[in-house]
């Protein structure tokens, strides 16, 4: 039996309880208006949970009350899980972060690079193999078919690499075909890296990425509704979003997670509760552990949430000023510049449907907010973090 997270009042962990009673008001002010269908949030300090909330309705299309057990579709938030994963292997000397993706993906030995010019572009020799470290902190040449409307964009939405008929190892072989956007290490771009990473630990492990996250990290922490899909028996608990967002009317579709999931997206596949997510990142500030459960080193931990771009730069929108990438999760660089609070040496990540999730270690803080809400994501990541720090006293 898995022990629970233990819990205490905000106040015994230097957390103003008005400030929480605060945050709450204005998600129920949200959800009110219309804004958002509903919402769980978890806010835990010096290893205790001390705020854990469900608001609004489970699904917009009944009367039943947002429960904390909730299942939401994490989309990004993945990336994390499969890092971790990852980390493991390379703790058990079966990579090394220098490693080329080829020497596991033969299929990645003849990358090349797409030479853009207007709408078409000219294939180029890549100078550099894509490595491991690469596919960890995006800076791999790969892209996503949403982040642009160039020709390399068109031919990832051509080639169909997002449809959920394929295996992982369809997806990489359709990607090694395709053009890089950049040489690989010279630039930071979000990316379909981690569903390479994805399929890279069945390569190594011999077993499905589903089957390797269950048995070395959901099972070991507790984290019992987490996975690609949802059983039958737990689906009446799974959120839903608006049909049609309320900001812009445009029709709302999530990943169908009712069915076992052919393609088990490595970068944006999983679900899980806010609870269980708080196990995670409970293992995480731990340096590696929860409770008796260790899955990962102090020292691998330290790697991952250290910076790992340096000069090299990328794509503004997504890494706010004053912030680099890690191995799997952006990682705070500067107490300002960005602009919302936090502490040199967070790191974070969020999903496309709303969930976010950060961990502070100076202040050993980590919080969770769980939303089905595409369009509002932006929005409740900041607002969210704003009044999470408004509520530290001590």
């Amino acid at each position: 039996m898995t022990e629970p997270l233990p819990t205490a009042k905000p106040e015994e962990v230097g957390l103003s309880e008005a400030a929480l009673t605060r945050l709450s008001a204005a998600l129920n002010e949200r959800i009110a208006s219309g804004h958002i269908p509903g919402a769980v949030a978890l806010v835990a300090r010096h290893g205790k949970v001390a705020y854990h909330q469900g608001f609004g309705r489970l699904d917009p299309t009944s009367e039943q009350p947002m429960g904390t057990d909730a299942i939401f579709r994490i989309y990004s938030m993945t990336k994390a899980i499969v890092s971790v994963a990852t980390m493991m292997l390379w703790e058990e000397g079966r990579l090394l972060l220098s490693d080329p993706i080829s020497k596991f993906i033969p299929a990645f030995a003849d990358t090349r690079v797409g030479v853009v010019s207007g709408d078409s572009y000219t294939l180029t020799a890549a100078k550099n193999p894509i490595t491991i470290q690469d596919l960890l902190r995006h800076t791999s040449g790969l892209t996503y078919e949403f982040r642009g409307a160039g020709p390399i964009h068109k031919a990832y939405g051509e080639a169909r690499v997002a449809r959920l008929k394929q295996t992982n190892a369809d997806q990489v072989d359709e990607l090694a075909g395709l053009p890089l956007l950049h040489q690989p290490g010279t630039v930071w771009e979000y990316s379909r890296s981690t569903d390479v990473l994805g399929r890279l630990i069945e390569v190594i492990s011999g077993q499905t990425l589903g089957n390797v996250l269950s048995e070395r990290i959901l099972r070991p922490l507790g984290m019992s509704d987490s996975g690609f899909s949802v059983p039958t028996a737990d689906q009446s608990r799974i959120a839903e979003p608006f049909t049609k967002d309320p900001d812009d009317g445009i029709d709302v579709a999530l990943l169908d997670i009712r069915r076992p999931a052919m393609f088990e997206s490595g970068g944006g596949g999983m679900v899980a509760t806010a609870m269980d997510y708080a196990r995670f990142l409970g293992m995480m500030l731990g340096n590696g552990r929860l409770g008796a459960t260790r899955l990962l080193g102090r020292k691998t931990v330290e790697l991952m949430t250290s910076d790992h771009l340096g000069s090299i730069t990328g794509a503004v929108d997504l890494l706010p000023p004053g912030h680099g990438f890690g191995l799997g999760f952006a990682v705070r660089t500067a107490p300002g510049m960005a602009p919302f609070p936090g502490s040199v040496g967070n790191y974070y990540w969020g999903g496309a449907a709303g969930t976010t999730f950060w961990v502070d270690p100076v202040e050993r803080l980590y919080a969770v907010l769980m939303i089905q809400a595409p369009v509002q994501r932006e929005h409740y990541r900041l607002l969210f973090r704003d009044m999470v720090y408004a509520a530290v006293t001590d």
